[in-house]
């Protein structure tokens, strides 16, 4: 066949699958509605619509299916455009649905497959087909098996997928009650056998609720995923693949929280009475059971998950980000649920103006500011700058006020004694986030510095209001030595043209803060500088910091820090808070703005 013929064919076979792209959707719902599927001609466009591997592939960010009619035609599958089409709809309306689903989805598999968790985006997949397939099969009549059978027949057979695809492949069997090796397995040793027969019950018991099933099937397949890992390919599965790059382009959210069902869904569905039968679990099991569970809770380390971890369950998605932009949308959504207006300082509002009287208008005045009314009753005969009018008015002070955001200078310890943000949870740049976005909601604009050792700090450009470039300044890093940079307060407030808005000045560090009152580059005292800053920003300031609670009354032994903050406490007003644990920050953000605005 010359390459014309085969343009020609694949072109009659993409309208005869668009033709029954409706028929696809009725089988969800007659209400289902997604615009049409990009059925590409080609592998070169399919590749462009970022297809590779797989024949088929959904985006859940413009909620597309794209179908390689190319390799549909050399898999022999081109009459099945139904179950196809209707299968990745299925991923659409059933699972995972949506990107955040497909994120809860992940986190759940990777909790499973423990040392295993970069096949996470593979095993998610087998696991949404099974719900898809198996409902299309029973409830639709569709023929789904005979998908497999054709995959078997070009070369995709258990030699090519190893013992996880015999047993995948077994799962079908028992749950569409098809004789071993009608889908091209091989029957397995009494484990594998009960193994298909407990994940074809995990699909029926929890076919609506598929996410509480998803730790189990992990860790029913976690034996075989190893077992291949030694050696075999997955070369069948890889066709399959169609959601492992689902979320490519979407904006991330959903993916920091750790649901508890995600720790209690790590249970092998042996013990799962639920799937067996069982009214009662031995004591070996409910210890079996337990032990996961416990590991998973000390590695969490609270609610959230850690940033890294976080990192690669948007990796897993198809979300390519680097981890610096990853931790700014990691720290703005753990920054959500706390944000509160930011406060303001009531000032009167702009006076309100007084009509006293007329003056002269004269050649050279703005011509608006003419009383022709007036003018003309003075004299009919208009003469500019002679006869010619203008209202005079007074200014009466308001009695009404409105509210006045502060802005905020933040600055932000980032030496060796501060967390990495982008590996491990920073409750320094969690707290900085809470009270900066607050303050961008209020209206406020904000100025972040991010410091550490000599010549190491980054800042925005000025006071700004685009949350992403402060959310990047917060969640850089540096992990030097400390030296405040004092130059930074100096050339905020000292210099230059004098701020019109009162700004609050707020300290986010350990004992290391007491470095800005040392001598700027210019040999200014550090003190003076805090003294003037203070003075110029109008709003106060204060410092939360990592140190003793009862470093108000602690006698320094080497003329440490507690003797400096009392003095920066006493003679310019600091106000001091003491944070002995640095989880407190986020409490401290929280009640900041009530405690000093409101």
């Amino acid at each position: 066949m010359t390459h014309r013929d085969a343009d020609h064919s694949t072109n009659a076979l993409a309208q005869r699958w668009q033709a029954a792209w409706p028929i696809a959707l009725e089988t969800w719902s007659k209400y289902t509605r997604l615009h049409d599927a990009r059925l590409c001609t080609t592998r070169v466009e399919a590749a462009k619509e970022g297809l590779q591997g797989s024949f088929a592939m959904i985006r859940l960010n413009d909620q597309s299916v794209v179908v390689d009619m190319e390799s549909i035609a050399e898999l022999g599958l081109e009459d099945y455009a139904v179950e196809i089409l209707a299968h990745e709809i299925g991923h659409h309306v059933l699972a995972p649905g949506c990107v955040t689903d497909q994120f809860r989805l992940l986190a759940r598999i990777r909790r499973g497959l423990p040392t295993l968790e970069s096949h996470a985006p593979m095993v998610a997949n087998l696991y949404t087909d099974l719900m898809i397939n198996d409902r299309l099969q029973r409830q639709r009549g569709l023929r789904l098996a005979d998908i497999y059978r054709c995959l078997a027949r070009k070369g995709g057979g258990q030699q090519q997928g190893g013992s996880l695809w015999n047993l995948y492949l077994r799962i079908y069997e028992n749950l569409w009650k098809l004789e071993p090796g009608n889908l091209g397995t091989q029957k397995g040793d009494d484990r594998s056998e009960g193994d298909a027969w407990l994940g074809a019950r995990l699909v029926r018991v929890y076919a609506n609720d598929w996410m509480a099933g998803a730790g189990r099937f992990a860790t029913l397949i976690l034996h075989y995923l190893a077992e291949d890992a030694k050696g075999a390919t997955h070369y069948a599965i890889n066709r399959l693949l169609d959601t492992t790059d689902a979320a490519a382009g979407c904006e991330p959210f959903g993916g920091v929280d750790i649901e508890p069902e995600e720790l209690e869904g790590i249970v092998h569905p042996s013990n799962d009475p639920s799937i067996t039968g069982a009214e009662e679990q031995s004591a070996g099991a409910d210890a079996r059971t337990t032990k996961p569970l416990e590991i998973a809770t000390q590695q969490t380390r609270g609610q959230a998950r850690e940033p890294f971890e976080y990192g690669e369950i948007l990796r897993g998605a198809g979300i390519q980000l680097s981890e610096h932009d990853i931790a700014v949308r990691y720290y703005r959504e753990r920054a959500l649920p706390y944000l509160v207006p930011f406060p303001a300082r009531l000032v009167p509002e702009s006076p309100e103006p007084l009509l006293e009287g007329l003056e002269p208008w004269e050649i050279g005045d703005p011509l608006d500011e003419v009383d022709w009314l007036q003018t003309v009753m003075q004299s009919p005969r208009i003469i500019p700058g002679l006869t010619t009018v203008r209202r005079l008015y007074g200014h009466e002070q308001s009695t009404s006020f409105d509210r006045r955001p502060l802005d905020l200078d933040l600055y932000v310890d980032s030496s060796g004694s501060m967390p990495n943000p982008q590996f491990q949870v920073s409750y320094l740049s969690l707290a900085g986030a809470i009270i900066a976005l607050s303050a961008l909601r209020a209206g406020s604009t904000v100025q972040v510095t991010l410091w550490s050792g000599k010549n190491q700090y980054m800042h925005t450009d000025g006071f700004i209001r685009d949350d992403h470039k402060i959310l990047r300044v917060l969640t850089g890093f540096y992990g030097g030595a400390t030296c405040f940079p004092v130059h930074r307060l100096r050339k905020t407030f000292c210099e230059g043209k004098k701020r019109t808005r009162p700004a609050h000045i707020l300290m986010i560090s350990d004992d290391g803060i007491t470095t800005m009152f040392d001598q700027d580059e210019s040999g200014n005292s550090g003190w003076d500088i805090s003294a003037q800053a203070l003075s110029a920003a109008g709003g106060g300031g204060t410092m939360a910091l990592n140190i003793r609670q009862d470093w108000e009354s602690m006698v320094d032994k080497w003329g440490g820090y507690c003797a400096q903050l009392r003095r920066a406490r006493d003679e310019q007003a600091w106000e001091i808070f003491a944070i002995s644990r640095l989880e407190d920050l986020i409490e401290f953000a929280r009640v900041f703005s009530r405690r000093h605005y409101t």
